[in-house]
């Protein structure tokens, strides 16, 4: 798992999405577990209440389940994205990334062209 802190979100809910990306696209699977507070803060270079706000938006969205004794697992009751909607978004990435569009601005235009 690798996790990257840039812009202007808030740490903890840029933890927070990246993780539930990552378990969205299946790269984490259900029952793994997540590194410790201490340990993804020590990687991370943030304070553990950093992770730990993070960890909680998690288990609230229902993405993690924390247990008893610190460890936090990817909820067995998780599902991941279906593969076309994972290609379209790796294409997505591929194309914005070659072309220079910024994470941000690529996620203001999907907004914008999402229909309800």
């Amino acid at each position: 798992m690798e996790i990257e802190l840039r812009g202007t979100t808030p740490p903890a809910e840029q933890i927070r999405e990246q993780i539930g990306g990552l378990i969205a696209a299946g790269r984490v699977g259900a029952g793994e577990k997540l590194p410790s507070v201490r340990q993804l803060a020590r990687d991370l270079g943030v304070a553990p209440g950093t992770v730990a706000k993070a960890y909680r938006a998690l288990e609230a969205d229902g993405y993690v389940d924390a247990r008893a004794g610190g460890s936090t697992r990817v909820s067995t009751k998780v599902s991941t994205t279906s593969r076309p909607v994972l290609e379209a978004a790796r294409r997505l990435s591929d194309i914005s990334t070659s072309e220079g569009v910024s994470l941000d601005e690529t996620i203001r235009l999907l907004r914008g062209v999402w229909s309800d």
